[in-house]
């Protein structure tokens, strides 16, 4: 904990963050050494666009209760506006404050291998890798900055997505460049681990429905994270094998507005026909990647899936055409992991489209009858909330739909690091 800060580690309140580019996710946990209790979680929506909303929960008895709702609210102009509101709402009488802050980092860049304290000087590595992650980056610091600013004295960790990946075999992380270029820190990273690490925990801790056997990681797991954000993981005996995206989390499949893997020399292309000088020509491509392509830019209209699917039921081809590109994305590099494992014990589907659109897993497994998965279209269905088992009880690949929680994950880890503080 902070020098001269006495804390409970028996009753320990954890306040974590989750940043999006226009969201943050928060939540509060208690942490009694052994386990951990969540008291509230909350979301602060739409910063900085015409019609944000903060909305604030208390778990009571097993159940959600909204405590604050508001719609349009004239304080969440901006990042640092939102954490400071977070921070006015839990100073208030009766609600928990937190003796320590845990916050999701995107990546690590080069030199910060483990989850850990924010001294100045992992700030400062956090700060060099926006290099790697331009539009996602300088939002976690944002928020870093704001917490130690509205909780003075508390203990700041930073947990990054990119560790449960960062053993990945070689082969796999490394890029077909010159030396000089990969001492830089140029390599594959992946995305999505506190996820991956969540659902690997799930496993374990018997949470995951007709399990054989029991409490165990099956030893060939792919976990498709499937939101706006997108990733395909192949998990050996619990470890990350490979990993479709890379140095930063543009790559990889389809996404919302990202286009994932892509011909170098277009980007080459794509730069040239900007104009202009070079930085603002690199600027502009980079917001065209990050913001203006994927399933929004094959859509022309959207890139939520329930309005896409909406739009194909009422005839919109393009509509159907982002879906289709989005669902085969995701099945080739499915195919491509059950290939470098010899086979494939377990599917899960996680994320907004993976938990909620039973349609998408159904194209997503569409043909793989041919390496034993059969999924059964009335566990598929969506009345049916996770975590459940959706493949058929005779199928040789069991197909599961499990919520990730990150939150949790974080809490966990700032537990433990508070601990060892």
């Amino acid at each position: 904990m902070a020098p001269g800060m006495r804390t409970d580690l028996n009753h320990l309140p954890i306040l974590v963050f989750n940043g999006g580019s226009s969201s943050i996710k928060f939540s509060i946990y208690i942490s009694d050494g052994k386990q951990l209790t969540k008291l509230n979680e909350g979301e602060a929506g739409g910063i900085g666009t015409p019609k944000p909303q903060f909305n604030f929960y208390a778990f009571r008895d097993g159940k959600r209760e909204k405590l604050v709702s508001e719609s349009q609210p004239k304080d969440l102009g901006s990042t640092r506006d939102a954490v400071r509101k977070i921070a006015a709402l839990l100073h208030q009488p009766g609600l928990t404050q937190p003796a320590a802050i845990g916050h999701r980092i995107v990546h690590s860049g080069p030199n910060l291998h483990a989850h850990q304290p924010i001294t100045s000087a992992v700030l400062l590595e956090i700060e060099k890798a926006t290099c790697f992650a331009p539009l996602h980056q300088p939002i976690g610091l944002e928020i870093i900055r704001e917490a130690k600013e509205s909780f003075p004295g508390v203990e700041n960790y930073a947990c990054f997505d990119t560790i449960f990946l960062q053993d990945l075999p070689e082969v796999a992380s490394i890029y077909p460049l010159p030396k000089e270029i990969r001492d830089q820190g140029v390599h594959r990273y992946g995305f999505h681990g506190l996820s991956c690490e969540s659902i690997m925990e799930q496993f374990q801790d018997g949470r995951v429905p007709n399990l054989n056997p029991p409490n165990q990681i099956p030893r060939r797991v792919i976990y498709a994270h499937l939101g706006s954000g997108a990733s395909v993981t192949a998990i050996r005996d619990g470890k990350a094998l490979d990993h479709c995206l890379g140095l930063t989390p543009c790559g990889g499949v389809i996404m919302g507005t990202r286009p994932g893997d892509l011909d170098p020399g277009l980007v080459f292309y794509l730069i040239r026909m900007q104009g202009g000088s070079a930085a603002d020509a690199t600027n502009a491509v980079e917001q065209l990647l990050n913001k203006r392509s994927g399933m929004l830019a094959l859509s022309g209209f959207s890139n939520d899936m329930r309005l896409l699917r909406d739009a194909e039921k009422n005839g919109n081809a393009q509509a159907a055409l982002a879906i289709e590109a989005f669902s085969l994305s995701v099945k080739k590099m499915i195919g491509g992991y059950v290939a470098l494992m010899g086979g494939l014990d377990a599917l899960v589907f996680s994320g907004g489209i993976g938990e909620r659109d039973p349609m998408t897993r159904a194209q997503v497994c569409a043909g793989m009858q041919a390496f034993g998965l059969t999924l059964d279209p009335q566990a598929n269905d969506p009345t049916h909330a996770g975590p459940k088992t959706i493949s058929r009880a005779d199928s040789k690949v069991a197909v599961y739909v499990l919520p990730a929680d990150e939150d949790r994950i974080i809490a966990e880890h700032v537990a433990q690091l508070a601990a060892e503080d």
